[in-house]
């Protein structure tokens, strides 16, 4: 069993160190006759929001790297890339740091990736990116708060591996955990991703003035970001609803795939047909 971590806060984040030392304690306690390996490869600085982005890989021939130390993980190999989560993720995928993992976790981000979020998600962009090269993958966030409690979402995050290394291939898990204690966690509960915006731009009001050729518009945080905002237009089941009332959240999600909608059909052909047209004449 090897494992691939990485985050989009960057290698040095509170965040992923109580991650590779919750790791580093379930490697030393591999049964009889099994392996665990563990490897961190993530941002050298901070990349949130980046999603699946890797960057103009065509404007430069290489990545820079260096070695770091986490404390209480020292059985774990840790590097910082100067590259985003997606990026960091495909490299260790493949085996550019000497190991092939069989799995992907991704975090542990400071704020919960509920809603809207988890398309903008470096954290969750990172597995995304592994489930492209076949492998499934566990992005772990925790609420935002003046204390974060990083320790509680690392736990159930270990919980959460058996069953990921017994699943298909491509598996994707999304978990958030809200900022309490052990003592205070209500539980755990499947999720559907919430409608809740994560940023908001203000533009002019209808009817008002034009907007300049230059100038700033202000953008908000919304409901999903980074201490989940208003949910009361949210149902139970939603993500950002169940954070609130004091669960921890389950969500299985997919990246990009073909949309195999057979209510497609027509409009696909009907394009086809209108394209083939226009490059006959």
């Amino acid at each position: 069993m090897k494992i691939l971590l990485t985050n989009d806060d960057g290698v040095m984040a509170p965040g992923i160190a109580a991650l590779a030392r919750a790791v580093s304690t379930w490697i030393d306690e591999c049964p009889v006759g099994q392996e665990r390996e563990a490897l961190v490869v993530a941002p050298d600085r901070n990349y949130s929001g980046m999603s699946s982005a890797v960057g103009d890989v065509f404007d430069r021939p290489s990545v820079r790297y260096a070695r770091h130390a986490i404390a209480g993980a020292s059985n774990i190999a840790t590097y910082g890339v100067e590259a985003p989560p997606a990026l960091c993720a495909i490299l260790g995928s493949i085996g550019s740091f000497g190991m092939k993992p069989d799995l992907i976790i991704s975090g542990i981000n400071a704020g919960a990736n509920v809603g809207r979020s988890v398309l903008h998600s470096g954290t969750v962009g990172a597995i995304m990116s592994g489930a492209q090269l076949g492998l499934s993958g566990l992005a772990v966030s925790v609420q935002w708060g003046e204390d974060v409690h990083y320790d509680l979402a690392a736990r159930l995050a270990i919980e959460v591996l058996d069953e990921l290394f017994r699943a298909p291939s491509r598996t994707l898990l999304n978990l958030n955990v809200p900022n309490v204690t052990r003592d205070h966690l209500r539980g755990v509960r499947r999720a559907r991703i919430s409608t809740a915006e994560v940023v908001m731009a203000a533009g002019p009001d209808a009817g008002g003035e034009p907007l300049a050729d230059e100038g700033e518009l202000p953008l908000m945080l919304g409901a999903a970001s980074p201490s989940i905002g208003d949910v009361s237009d949210e149902d139970a089941g939603d993500d950002g609803a169940l954070i609130v009332a004091g669960y921890a959240t389950l969500t299985p999600i997919v990246g990009p795939h073909e949309n195999t909608d057979a209510a497609l059909d027509t409009l696909i052909h009907t394009a086809l047909g209108v394209i083939s047209r226009h490059l006959e004449s």
